[in-house]
């Protein structure tokens, strides 16, 4: 156990049994003889007395040295002790943010009781929604995304020395040949394409690449799509270029041992969007389309075609740039899953800039609202089993949500590796915010659909595309509706 630990336990242990014998510090300095600061600097846990010290403390509560020196808490303060004594605050990703540990510790010691309610709560969410130590790493780095805007100029400036030290020129793609003759030739990696059922695993066949560290052997599922092969090799470039040692070894991952690993795929995968969507050359395409009158998708469409066939690392890159280069921060990337012939949808991914937007993922099992052009591309890519790819756009606006209102475009895929499932990524603009940037959006021939987040959350009481029953919706009713009748009530008999 770390030794601040230890101090600040012995300092909260301190501090509640003063205030249980009702001794102001000042009362305990005349009892022991130490000091006042002292005695508050033990309290805070940053100091932790000497053994005649103890003895001193001890005989004045009139309690035993060994009962002093546990590090066992009463029930208020046990889930205190019990995130102290585990490895918790060590494995919070607190230095991203900014925060240092030791900050952290004093908040705890200055209002214990409060800090033992706020973790209780925590944990008793967690527990009610099963939200995993994987799931909360994955959070604080959409946290961590959203603080910087999603926009790392360090690794797009990376990206870019990258290309001049390899003599690539900015305004030609890299291809994988070059991508692989680096990686050879500079980071002694053997590269393998190979199916991955041969394997003998059939949860290996859905994974696209495999890293193995001590023979730095990159194997390749063959089967990837051809953007997916690109994306790995430009990955794998970033973590190389970028010295990032502490890593996942598959792509898709299944799972990581710490943050680092999932900050650092954070960094890798982002270094090869910015290689394989040069900065410069995205930004000039984005600005074309965002200067038309008219909307039309197919320009949407050139783009893809331009850069990848991968609808999602566009969209993702547009993330990059959108807060940097065109001030447009009020905006949300979904990644959506269902299976075919479902009425099922899952939120796999998700990014949320300003931290306010709907639609956020669920974790309550209701049924997204069948609105969302998210899930129409879906359907519509059900539908049209010649289909390969299918793009749609909306303006949404969210009525019983603020009457927030944003420009939407979703495109769907099949899954490459389940064939059995379909994808759909999505990336929308709040509408205000983004106007007079994006011409297009002027454009009336966008359709516009009111929407919600959930059908149990949604008022809109005339749809064809309901899930489900308004139940939330309409107990909120009730209750706003019931509120103002004892409201009334008691107005009535206080004249």
């Amino acid at each position: 156990m770390q030794q601040d630990y230890i101090k600040l336990i012995f300092g909260l242990k301190l501090k509640q049994i003063r205030t249980s014998k009702d001794l102001s510090l000042f009362k305990l300095s005349k009892l022991t003889g130490l000091s006042k600061s002292y005695l508050n600097e033990i309290e805070k846990g940053k100091k932790y007395p000497k053994t005649d010290k103890i003895i001193a403390l001890a005989d004045a509560f009139q309690v035993s040295y060994d009962e002093l020196v546990s590090l066992k808490l009463d029930k208020n303060l046990a889930p205190v002790a019990e995130i102290l004594q585990s490895n918790l605050l060590q494995e919070i990703p607190l230095d991203i943010f900014g925060i240092e540990e030791r900050d952290l510790i004093e908040i705890i010691s200055n209002a214990p009781l409060k800090v033992n309610a706020f973790i209780s709560t925590l944990i008793e969410i967690g527990n009610n929604y099963n939200l995993t130590k994987e799931s909360f790493f994955l959070a604080s780095l959409r946290s961590f995304q959203e603080s910087h805007d999603n926009y790392f100029p360090e690794i797009e400036i990376a990206a870019r020395n990258f290309l001049k030290e390899y003599l690539l020129e900015s305004d030609k793609f890299v291809s994988n040949e070059t991508m692989e003759e680096i990686l050879k030739e500079e980071y002694d990696y053997t590269i393998c394409y190979k199916d991955f059922k041969t394997l003998g695993s059939s949860d290996l066949e859905k994974l696209r690449s495999i890293f193995i560290k001590e023979k730095k052997i990159l194997y390749i599922n063959i089967l990837s799509e051809v953007d997916q092969k690109r994306f790995i090799l430009a990955k794998e470039l970033g973590y190389n270029y970028l010295k990032l040692t502490d890593r996942l070894y598959t792509f898709s991952w299944a799972s990581f041992e710490n943050f680092d690993q999932l900050l650092n795929n954070f960094y890798a995968s982002y270094f090869a969007g910015a290689l394989l969507l040069p900065e410069e050359m995205l930004l000039k395409d984005m600005e074309e389309v965002f200067a038309l009158e008219s909307h039309d998708l197919s320009k949407f469409q050139e783009i893809f075609g331009k850069y990848t066939e991968s609808p999602e690392t566009v969209y993702q890159r547009m993330t990059n740039l959108l807060p940097k280069h065109f001030n447009i921060r009020d905006l949300f990337f979904l990644r959506l899953s269902t299976r075919k012939d479902s009425d099922s949808y899952k939120l796999t991914k998700e990014l949320h800039l300003n931290r306010q937007q709907s639609p956020q993922a669920n974790g309550t099992d209701e049924h997204y609202c069948r609105r969302w052009v998210s899930l129409n591309v879906l359907r519509d890519l059900q539908n049209n089993e010649n289909s390969t790819h299918e793009i749609g756009s909306q303006i949404s606006t969210y009525p019983f949500s603020n009457n927030q209102k944003y420009y939407v475009i979703s495109s769907a895929t099949k899954d490459p590796f389940n064939p059995n499932y379909l994808r759909s990524v999505t990336i929308g603009i709040l509408y205000k915010s983004a106007q007079r940037k994006i011409k297009f959006m002027n454009d009336p021939a966008i359709p516009v659909q009111e929407v919600a987040v959930t059908c149990e959350n949604c008022g809109i009481m005339e749809c064809d595309k309901r899930a489900a029953k308004p139940m939330r919706f309409e107990k909120a009713v009730r209750n706003k509706r019931l509120n103002v009748i004892i409201n009334d009530f008691i107005k009535s008999q206080s004249n």
